[in-house]
C-alpha cells in the first residue's frame, strides 16, 4: 500500500504543477486570439494545441491521468481519490505561487497545511 500512496502523491504533484503551467499557456493563447478575433473556432482550437506552453503540460497531465487509472487497479478508491486530489490542490497553489500568480499567501499556507494533515490522516 505504501508504494501506491507514493505513486498517488507523484500523480497529484504532476497534476498540480501542470495545472498551473496549462493556465499560463492558456493565458498566452488568449492574448493571441484576442489580437485576431476573426479566427474560426476550429482555428482557435488548433492554435491552442499548437501553443507548446499549453500542449506540453497538457500531454504530461494526460500521462499522469493514465497512471492514476493504473494505480486505481491496486489501490482502494477511498484512499486514492482524496490523497491525489488533495496533493493536486496543494501543488497547484504552490506552483502558481512560484510562477508569480497573485494569491493570499496566509490562507494558502493554512489551506496547504490542512491538506497535508488530511492526507496524513488518510494514509496512516
Amino acid at each position: 500500500m505504501i508504494g501506491d500512496v507514493e505513486k498517488m502523491v507523484v500523480v497529484g504533484l504532476i497534476w498540480g504543477t501542470t495545472n498551473s503551467l496549462m493556465r499560463r499557456g492558456a493565458v498566452l493563447w488568449d492574448h493571441r486570439v484576442r489580437s485576431s478575433p476573426t479566427q474560426s473556432l476550429i482555428l482557435k482550437w488548433l492554435n491552442l494545441l499548437l501553443t507548446w506552453q499549453y500542449s506540453m503540460p497538457f500531454l504530461i497531465n494526460l500521462s499522469a491521468s493514465a497512471s492514476f487509472f493504473y494505480i486505481l487497479g491496486s489501490a482502494p478508491i477511498s484512499v486514492a481519490v482524496p490523497v491525489t486530489n488533495a496533493v493536486t490542490f496543494a501543488a497547484t497553489a504552490v506552483s502558481a505561487f512560484l510562477l508569480g500568480e497573485e494569491m493570499r499567501v496566509g490562507p494558502a499556507i493554512i489551506g496547504t497545511g490542512l491538506i497535508v494533515l488530511g492526507v496524513w490522516i488518510c494514509i496512516s
